[in-house]
């Protein structure tokens, strides 16, 4: 839509994670980075993902099932995201409609992203949970650092954006292969 070159879809695993603002700094051309020409692309991210986010959007695999079953078994649940709040929102209602997450946030103005732990001190503070109740699950260093910065335990999921290695390297309390293995840690 403004011209500039694009990337292979692979490379955008390692754009994301920072939010969108961060994803636009990172594809932009050197000489291109401006606070200005970042906003430009996020109005129009935005607009365009508002009415396109679940068409190449979907649950990986086993979390459906996952959710549901710890949501009968009483594990409050809640979704910490650096995706921008309205998108993270619809795409929960959209994919879990039967699942009553106690906060579903995304990244809001004026309120610090991951790794900044601020979200989940509000989701536990909404949850009436402690840090040592927590389990964060996560699929990228951002992930990791931010439920270290938490003081919350931490599994790291390996079928996500990011390669097992980077998990491994902040020596979370846990990294899983598939979805029922959260399930046999949480329901210990």
């Amino acid at each position: 839509m403004l011209g500039f070159p694009t990337h292979p879809v692979d490379s955008y695993r390692f754009f994301v994670g920072n939010g969108i603002n961060k994803l636009f700094e990172r594809v932009l051309p050197e000489g291109y980075k401006t606070k200005h020409k970042i906003l430009e692309m996020r109005q129009l991210f935005i607009q365009h993902y508002s009415l396109h986010n679940t068409e190449k959007s979907y649950p990986y695999p086993g979390i459906p099932e996952l959710l549901g079953k710890l949501h009968k078994t009483g594990i409050l649940l809640a979704v910490a995201s650096n995706k921008y709040h309205e998108g993270t929102r619809k795409l929960i209602n959209h994919y879990f409609t039967g699942i009553p997450f106690v906060k579903v946030l995304g990244q809001r103005e004026g309120i610090v992203i991951k790794p900044d732990p601020y979200i989940i001190h509000e989701i536990c503070a909404a949850a009436q949970v402690s840090k040592e109740e927590t389990l964060y699950a996560g699929d990228s260093g951002v992930d990791m650092q931010t439920a270290l910065n938490a003081g919350v335990s931490v599994c790291g999921v390996t079928w996500g954006f990011r390669p097992r290695a980077e998990l491994e390297s902040f020596h979370p309390d846990y990294i899983v292969d598939n979805a029922d293995e959260i399930r046999n840690i949480v329901l210990l």
